[in-house]
């Protein structure tokens, strides 16, 4: 049952529609790329030798389309580049199967440990998998098939070209993922005037941080809209928690709890103005009655204390947002944050000093419950099978099988079979629609060229909207190509259609005979993130303790070590979801709850990161003793976890019943925020402690829930879902 539900349910994702804004000019530019190559290969060889010539230039232009940091024309150059050698060395070893099995299994594994790299690199890899797969189609001399390896090449030379001379939103990447974080925060702001504990998801500041890395050549470039915003913004976050929270902020009721939501909707709207300025690269527009809010200090008197200090604050970054985001003196402010960590520009390798990085994400990936590695072997097992069994088919262009399987799998369960789905569906429509057309034109090479053409920037304007529908275009676009080519059209619909039914099953069926479920790996992900949560609530504490910029900077890596734990656990929680596999060490409850504590201990943290002191302040050495208790504390309970035994917070409490008043005197947000910490730790006890008898009978109620939920959705019964 839970297999069926869950194959329902990738069924359904695999032709989603989703929403996203479609990039037409991106899309047209790119197919302009497409049809150059077609064209000056149709003019100056022959229609066969245009159809491999646009391989190149396709591919390239699909890899620009990919979510990444690094300029569009690097990315193409890189993908020409990559494609062109994978043909070249496929073609040294297509002679003959002993050498060309082998060949295509090493590149294989190393197509799918470019995953460790990214989505992007590990995606351009497949493609040269590929690539390497249609050599057995090229001359069988070296002359040609230099030459062939030679226009893929410049097929990505032609994109890089297209995308020099006619840019489109350059930087856009880099304002929308800037754009976005400051959305998020005025997002946040206004969910905090009517919950004054709601969480905050700090995945946009961790995408805005990553697009602030630049090389070297792109921070001489890089426009003075994007240099300070970002830090700001984090600084903003712990400010809004704070002055919302009815704890350490302002009363729960009253004109002051009034004044903090008008502060906040202000706040919102204010950020959501420099975020579309930011966004399209225009002036910033304030709402009149925003700025009237902020103005009126007077009305400022209803806050006091904690709250009057975290208004102020807040008025100031919500000036300097808007002085950044104006372009005015970007570059002079972007250095005068408080946070020495932040002050410094992150530096992003250049493409030839990659290979440092590259060895080492490597290697931290090459071990056997590394999904990263397991997709590797995966990878190069499908492709040398797949093509071991549609080779000796009575059909031709048996390459297309391991094609299918490549380029579907991901390192995860759920898109390997959502796009599965998606690419079989995508390709029954529109091979049926272009072999439709191609019967009715005739044979015409340079008709099948505009209309490859024309498939071509479809398929990159549906790129983002459902793989189904953008595999659609391609299926037609590689249609019109074989057209051009001179292949019958009998002869590649019914091959098109059976070898990539085969291509996908073949990789449906790898992830379950050699899976990297994320399902038993949760506690693991969990006590991972207790553990970083834990440095970091220590790291804060410290700033309380002694107050230095060296305390300062141990802050900021804490709080980035957090966030990186807390989006490893939020990946593979989604992904544990959508897994038809028996909850192992956590239930969905349990994690849910769990989840839920952490994100509660993060927030009391950020509370107490909001009132950092001065370096001028006075130390306060008494609470070194809570920050020691607290991190070995959690450091212990995170092992405990990882071994399925309850934890224990005995040092913790002990700590904090001893904690002198004198430091509860000198910052009532302190204590306020060590008492949440402690109950936040109570609450995740609560979630994952279990008798002996529990753990041995949980993974049995958690079926039992499933089933029932199964069965109220049968039978039309609501309220039975809730339970889940």
């Amino acid at each position: 049952m839970r297999w069926l539900r869950t194959l329902g349910e990738v069924v359904r994702s695999g032709l989603t529609v989703e929403e996203t804004r479609l990039e037409p000019l991106l899309a047209l530019r790119t197919a302009a790329g497409v049809g150059l190559v077609i064209g000056a290969a149709l003019w100056l060889a022959t229609p066969a030798f245009a159809a491999s010539a646009a391989l190149g230039a396709f591919s390239a232009g699909t890899a620009t389309f990919q979510r990444t940091w690094r300029p569009r024309k690097v990315i193409a150059l890189g993908a020409g580049a990559g494609l062109a050698l994978s043909t070249f060395v496929g073609y040294l070893a297509a002679g003959r199967l002993a050498t060309f099995l082998p060949l295509l299994a090493v590149w294989a594994f190393a197509a799918g440990m470019a995953w460790a790299l990214g989505s992007t690199a590990g995606i351009v890899a497949a493609t040269t998998v590929g690539s390497m797969l249609v050599t057995v189609t090229l001359p069988t001399s070296l002359g040609p098939a230099l030459e062939h390896a030679g226009v893929i090449a410049l097929g990505g030379v032609a994109q890089a070209v297209l995308i020099l001379l006619f840019p489109v939103r350059r930087w856009g990447a880099h304002r929308d993922a800037l754009a976005d974080a400051l959305a998020a925060v005025a997002d946040y702001a206004r969910r905090l005037q009517h919950d004054p504990a709601a969480p905050f998801d700090p995945e946009p500041l961790m995408t805005a941080r990553d697009a602030a890395a630049v090389t070297p050549s792109q921070a001489r470039t890089r426009p003075p809209a994007l240099h300070g915003p970002r830090g700001l913004a984090e600084r903003m976050v712990p400010v809004v928690a704070a002055l919302a929270d009815p704890d350490v902020g302002a009363p729960a009721e009253g004109p002051g709890r009034d004044r903090v939501r008008e502060l906040l909707s202000a706040a919102a709207d204010i950020l959501d103005a420099a975020a579309r300025s930011i966004r399209r690269g225009t002036p910033t527009e304030v709402p009149p009655r925003s700025a009237d809010v902020l103005s009126l200090d007077g009305q400022d008197e209803m806050l006091e204390g904690h709250a009057r200090q975290a208004a102020d604050e807040l008025v100031k970054l919500l000036a300097e947002t808007l002085e950044v985001a104006g372009g005015v003196g970007a570059r002079e402010k972007a250095p005068a944050s408080s946070d020495p960590a932040s002050a410094q520009l992150l530096v992003r390798p250049t493409m030839f000093r990659l290979l440092p990085v590259v060895t080492r994400a490597v290697r931290r990936e090459l071990r056997r419950d590394s999904p990263v590695f397991r997709h590797a072997v995966r990878l190069a097992a499908v492709a040398t099978l797949g093509y071991l069994i549609a080779s000796p088919l009575p059909v031709g262009h048996g390459y297309w099988a391991p094609i299918a399987s490549v380029m579907v799998m991901r390192p995860d369960f759920h898109r390997t079979y959502a796009r599965a789905v998606g690419r079989l569906a995508g390709t029954l429509v529109g091979v049926a629609l272009a072999t439709g057309m191609v019967r009715a034109i005739g044979p015409d090479a340079h008709l099948f060229g505009a209309l490859a053409v024309v498939s071509a920037a479809l398929s990159y304007t549906l790129l983002r909207t459902g793989y189904a529908y953008s595999q659609c275009f391609t299926a037609a676009y590689v249609v019109f190509l074989l057209g051009m080519g001179g292949h019958a059209w009998e002869q590649t619909v019914p091959e098109r259609v059976v070898l990539t039914l085969l291509g996908g099953a073949l990789a449906m069926l790898a992830y379950v005979v050699f899976p990297a479920w994320e399902t038993p790996r949760l506690p693991g992900r969990l006590a991972d993130w207790l553990a970083a949560n834990g440095r970091y609530a220590a790291a804060v504490l410290r700033g309380y303790a002694e107050p230095t910029r060296e305390h300062r900077a141990d802050l900021r890596r804490a709080l980035l070590a957090s966030r990186e734990a807390r989006a490893a656990w939020q990946e593979a929680y989604d992904q544990a979801r959508q897994e038809p596999v028996r909850p192992r060490g956590l239930t969905s409850r349990e994690a849910e709850d769990a989840q839920e504590a952490l994100k509660g201990f993060d927030r009391a943290t950020m509370l107490m990161e909001s009132h950092l002191p001065g370096a001028d302040s006075r130390p306060a050495p008494e609470v070194e003793r809570f920050a020691e208790a607290l991190e070995a504390n959690t450091a212990q309970a995170a092992e405990d976890m990882r071994e399925h035994r309850n934890p224990d917070w005995g040092r913790v409490a002990e700590a904090l019943d001893t904690w002198e008043g004198a430091a509860g005197d000198r910052s009532p947000v302190l204590r306020r925020g060590a008492e949440l910490q402690k109950k936040a730790l109570d609450n995740l006890a609560t979630a994952v402690s279990r008798t002996p008898l529990e753990r041995d009978v949980g993974s049995a109620r958690e079926e039992q829930r499933v089933r029932a939920a199964l069965a109220a959705e049968g039978d039309g019964s609501g309220p039975a879902r809730g339970g889940g």
